[in-house]
């Protein structure tokens, strides 16, 4: 596997477990009960989009170092 493929992965799901576990306080802040299925949610949801704007973000700078050169 590529390095920029581990970095696209573990930037989504570092992001995604982070953004669901503040989703996950507010609700128990709130007085509610923890929902796996929400956080599974949150989780994935949100990782899967973070992991793609990383990966653009990667795209984009490589072509702008690229045409920089």
């Amino acid at each position: 596997m590529k390095t920029q493929t581990k970095s696209i992965i573990k930037a989504g799901l570092f992001s995604g477990i982070i953004f669901a576990s503040g989703m996950a306080g507010f609700d128990y802040a709130d007085g509610e009960n923890f929902n796996i299925w929400k956080f599974i949610f949150y989780a994935s949801f949100f990782g899967i989009f973070m992991g793609l704007m990383t990966h653009r973000n990667i795209k984009k700078t490589a072509r702008k170092n690229k045409t920089t050169k």
